[in-house]
């Protein structure tokens, strides 16, 4: 009943009391937001830009982004770069991870911001996952991992002692379901009995859960905090049923209110203190579901995740 409540109540969150125009000047630091091409990501990285940061728009397709990144120019005066992503496929997450790592050697804020929503219950990722756990939490986790030195370099070689920051895009779902099934990650016959959005709901929690892994694993070198954007209108819906889709409208926001929390997470003075805690909208601090908490899950979603991408390493 309590994770309903939290459901509902953060549908219909207060006006807002922080906005882009209070993120601090970002000159000087490098920060990557995927799936900023579009929805959330997009408007992400427009208010870094627009506060002089060096922005890698991670996404899947070139043609896209570039369109994004010739859009936002225009916005802001300031020009993104590409970086290719593809996080359904550990290969492309490796090959990404890699080609920054070439450019940069210190990464301030880490947005992991990119998702897939309801699609299609026979659609899986290259390496045979589910395709929303696999997108949303694997591919994630691994690009996380590999670019931990560069993320640490950038704490530690900061004047002022300012930890680096990885923000995670988690959703309201985190509250609709309190565990994790291990047997439907990998595609197979007890998978395929699943709805979508089942599948959606567990790979939300899962990244709460991994959030706070990252919180307190490197909580020493990093600030780890996850979210929930709040309901909005974004390509994200694009699965949906016609009549979801139409009752999704009614319900939403316009875009440009979920990026305030991810911001807020990743750029604020007062953010320097979130490690761990979980953000809801719009820019307000908040609690996940309370079974995202307990360390032992904690602890088994971790070695999962570790041996589903030790081939990747």
């Amino acid at each position: 009943m309590g994770n309903l409540w939290s459901t509902t109540v953060q549908s219909f969150p207060p006006k807002p009391t922080w906005g882009v125009d209070d993120i601090p000047d970002l000159s000087g630091k490098v920060t990557i937001v995927t799936g900023g091409n579009t929805g959330v990501g997009k408007e992400t990285v427009k208010a870094l830009l627009a506060h002089n940061a060096k922005v890698y728009l991670a996404a899947r397709s070139e043609e896209r982004a570039k369109a994004a990144i010739e859009e936002l120019k225009t916005l802001t005066g300031k020009e993104a770069i590409f970086l290719k992503l593809d996080l359904s496929d550990l290969k492309s997450v490796k090959a990404s991870a890699e080609e920054f790592l070439s450019k940069e050697k210190e990464l301030h804020i880490l947005f992991l911001n990119a998702g897939i929503m309801a699609c299609p219950v026979d659609w899986v990722t290259e390496q045979k996952y589910d395709m929303q756990f696999g997108t949303n939490v694997i591919g994630h986790f691994l690009f996380t991992q590999l670019l931990l030195p560069a993320v640490f370099a950038a704490t530690e070689n900061s004047p002022t002692h300012e930890k680096a920051r990885i923000v995670t895009t988690s959703s309201s779902a985190n509250y609709l379901t309190n565990s994790i099934d291990y047997n439907i990650i990998v595609d197979g016959p007890a998978r395929r009995k699943h709805a979508p959005f089942p599948l959606y709901n567990r790979s939300k929690f899962a990244n709460v859960v991994v959030a706070r892994e990252l919180a307190r694993r490197y909580g020493d070198k990093i600030v780890a905090t996850s979210l929930n954007p709040g309901n909005l209108r974004t390509e994200l819906q694009k699965h949906l049923p016609w009549f979801q889709l139409q009752l999704t409208k009614l319900l939403t926001r316009p875009v440009h209110f979920g990026a305030l929390t991810q911001l807020y997470a990743g750029t604020s003075p007062e953010g320097a203190d979130f490690n761990g805690k979980f953000l809801i909208p719009w820019a307000r601090l908040g609690e996940p579901n309370p079974a995202t908490k307990d360390p032992k899950v904690g602890e088994k979603l971790w070695a999962y995740l570790e041996d589903a991408v030790k081939d990747y390493m």
